[in-house]
């Protein structure tokens, strides 16, 4: 089974404060970057053990801490799945806010609720997803969603996007989570996330932020050079992804996007 897994941004991040049990509440929308994704191809095996191989770009973990390895030890563990093959065709940057690993992890337990007729529903699906991270049980609904809690908890959404373009531009350095969650100062806004992006795209940049910005530009200034030449190439609206460190800009025209650095990986599709 040949699955692909796309990636997301993030429009707007609100981190809102510190729980009890070590993580933030925040709110943020997630929405699927359709035509940027990974490979994942899942094939049953005739014992029960597994086998993980992995091509394309380098992801910086050993093999058994892939979280598509993680995803097959849940499901083995929750519903005794049999022994598969799962090849891993990796295409979306690592450590970069695009949530790459995490729909990765969704597309294998996808294939095996398939692979092995779990018929586990979409509720089902989304909790177990929960379990491997905070954002991945967005995958499997995989279509805009109003995300709070830590991220597991989702809204359908729908915002003014029709004709827009998307530009997606990384650097070369990543931003790890626990990095851009040491500087974040949480706190709630005086006008909730989902009114704000209601506004006009092109009133955004005034009033739709991702919170881990300030820390995360101080320690890595180029990211905020790479916003700046966005907004000065003519996005409407530009913001750093999740926790970094790619960088988006919506744009209204179909200018080509001119790299202001070399060595950066650059994406762009329409929405």
């Amino acid at each position: 089974m040949i699955l692909q897994a796309n990636c997301k941004i993030n429009l707007g991040l609100d981190v809102l404060r510190r729980r009890e049990d070590g993580f933030h509440d925040l709110e943020t929308v997630m929405l699927p970057v359709r035509e940027l994704f990974d490979v994942v191809e899942v094939r049953r095996r005739g014992d029960n053990e597994l086998r993980f191989r992995q091509r394309g770009l380098t992801v910086d973990c050993p093999a058994e801490e892939n979280v598509c390895v993680k995803a097959f030890r849940l499901m083995q563990r929750r519903y005794g799945v049999g022994g598969v093959e799962i090849t891993l065709d990796k295409c979306v940057p690592f450590g970069a806010g695009l949530g790459g690993g995490s729909a990765d992890a969704t597309m294998v337990l996808r294939a095996l609720n398939e692979l092995f007729a779990l018929r586990l529903s979409e509720d089902v699906l989304i909790e177990r997803a929960a379990e491997l991270g905070s954002d991945t049980a967005f995958f499997v609904r995989n279509s805009p969603q109003f995300c709070t809690g830590r991220g597991e908890r989702m809204e359908p959404v729908e915002l003014p996007l029709d004709g827009l373009r998307l530009v997606l531009v990384k650097p070369g350095e990543g931003v790890s989570t626990r990095e851009a969650y040491a500087g974040v100062r949480p706190a709630v806004p005086e006008r909730p996330l989902l009114e704000r992006l209601q506004s006009p795209v092109a009133t955004w940049r005034e009033c739709v932020k991702n919170d881990f910005e300030p820390s995360v530009f101080a320690r890595h200034p180029r990211l905020a050079l790479i916003k700046e030449d966005l907004l000065k190439q003519g996005a409407l609206y530009a913001a750093m992804s999740g926790s970094g460190s790619t960088l988006f800009g919506l744009f209204a025209d179909e200018r080509p996007y001119i790299p202001p650095f070399d060595g950066l990986f650059v994406h762009s599709e329409q929405l």
